[in-house]
């Protein structure tokens, strides 16, 4: 105000409140809007799901006879046998895990949506003379995996309104061998959890124990594949997201080296430095020979060349089929997370397998694990404090199982680490909560991540 001026206090105050208000109103159209689409997705989902129930229901008419006990009880080799020799028909295979699917959602709540060209993929593959690896496999596809049509949300609202242009490389190998992706699961909201539950589909729940979780983030695959509705599923994996789905659920899931798959065209946000913190995608499945099949249809010609940066190394039969005794490694703590007595137990009776079966065991320790996940893995994730993962979440509604990780990642940089100091006495482990201050430092800490990687390699050859 210039001096002499006299406030008009009643007009302030009715232009602070007009403020208010509009702020007001325009918070509460945006939570109308971020409702009505997560409805809208709801609905889509659940059309989709009446679709191809009606769908079976027409295939139950037209085909009586289908023995469903039988085809859902064949493990996948022999069921991929069965259908190269003819003995069983891929419209038969495909509409009794529509239908086996649709029971184990409505137990679980673990998929996202149905996948309505896998109609029009089984006419194309019937019509094939040439059969790929996984002929007339039903797949399942974990919900950010891209198929052409069709969303990859993430659990996430402002990933709603985005429909993938093409197949991912992934789908389109699937394809080519002759898979029917016939589904996409659910995962919990950003993909940032271990849990599997977001605002816009809701809780998944594990088949075993509904009071359980199925884990995290490729909870749905787990959830469905364990429930018995679908034979082969693909996740993905940067801290434990195919192998604790696995694990809670009862499966086997494999996590390849990172870029030995294509997977997705892009995700909607980049939470990480995808180069630092490799993102893998692997099958998930009931057992190790499900996984062997899986990797040997995908490691192909067509997965080189649609996508260079995939080195262009084959399954390697070979190897895989040697029965020439190993040199195995392993180890049942890391002296960083506390195992439980349970897992301590499998990794004994393993051992204990594979030595019976003429293979050398040796026990080693992880070299500087603590030093390797608190200063190069949380601070290669949240670099920025966790600002890029917070940006996911504008306009959106946050689930409740990630709260308390988002207002953490809130707390002001200084507090982090005056946090850190504090409880580093009584929390273990405690990450320090601190992040790139300057370009130098960044630079510093991808130097410090390739010392890492070849101490690791040169640890594992001396003691190999």
């Amino acid at each position: 105000l210039c001096r002499g001026q006299t406030v008009n206090v009643p007009a302030a105050l009715a232009l602070l409140g007009g403020s208010v208000a509009a702020l007001g109103v325009w918070k509460w159209l945006s939570k109308k809007m971020v409702q009505k689409k997560m409805e809208e997705a709801r609905r889509t989902r659940d059309e989709g799901m009446k679709k191809m129930a009606k769908a079976v229901q027409q295939f139950r008419e037209q085909v009586p006879g289908v023995q469903r006990d039988a085809i859902l009880s064949l493990p996948l080799l022999e069921l991929s046998g069965r259908l190269q020799e003819g003995s069983l028909s891929p419209r038969s295979v495909l509409y009794t895990y529509l239908e086996k699917a649709l029971e184990v959602t409505q137990q679980t709540n673990c998929l996202r949506h149905f996948i309505p060209e896998c109609e029009q993929q089984l006419q194309e593959i019937e019509q094939h003379e040439e059969k790929g690896l996984l002929y007339g496999i039903p797949v399942s596809i974990k919900d950010h995996i891209g198929h052409k049509g069709h969303l990859a949300t993430c659990g996430l609202v402002q990933c709603l309104g985005t429909l993938m242009e093409e197949d991912s490389v992934l789908v389109k190998v699937l394809k080519r061998q002759g898979a029917i992706p016939f589904a996409m699961t659910n995962v919990p909201q950003s993909l940032f959890s271990y849990d599997c539950s977001n605002p816009i589909f809701g809780q998944t729940l594990n088949p075993l124990n509904p009071q359980k979780s199925p884990g995290g983030s490729s909870g749905g695959e787990g959830a469905l594949i364990a429930g018995g509705g679908s034979i082969l599923g693909v996740g993905s994996d940067i801290g434990g997201s195919i192998r604790l789905p696995s694990s809670f659920c009862g499966l086997c899931g494999l996590k390849p080296t990172a870029s030995r798959l294509r997977w997705v065209l892009a995700l909607p946000f980049q939470p990480c430095p995808s180069q630092l913190v490799s993102c893998a995608v692997g099958p998930m499945a009931r057992d190790v020979d499900s996984l062997a099949l899986c990797m040997k249809a995908l490691l192909c010609q067509e997965m080189f060349q649609l996508d260079p940066t995939v080195p262009p190394i084959p399954f390697n039969e070979k190897v895989y089929s040697s029965s020439t005794p190993l040199r195995v490694g392993y180890y049942d703590t890391d002296g960083y997370v506390p195992l439980p007595p349970c897992m301590r137990r499998a990794v004994q009776e393993t051992r204990h397998a594979l030595q019976a079966a003429g293979h050398q065991l040796v026990l080693f320790s992880p070299p500087r694990i603590p030093y390797v996940m608190n200063e190069l893995f949380f601070k290669t994730f949240f670099a920025d404090g966790g600002r890029t993962w917070l940006d996911v979440f504008t306009g959106d509604i946050v689930d409740p199982g990630l709260k308390s990780q988002v207002n953490s990642c809130k707390i002001p940089r200084l507090v982090k680490k005056l946090l850190a100091l504090l409880l580093k006495p009584l929390v273990s482990p405690c990450p320090s909560g601190q992040e790139w201050g300057s370009v130098k430092e960044m630079w510093n800490h991808h130097h410090q991540i390739q010392v890492c990687f070849q101490d690791f390699a040169l640890w594992h050859h001396v003691t190999s």
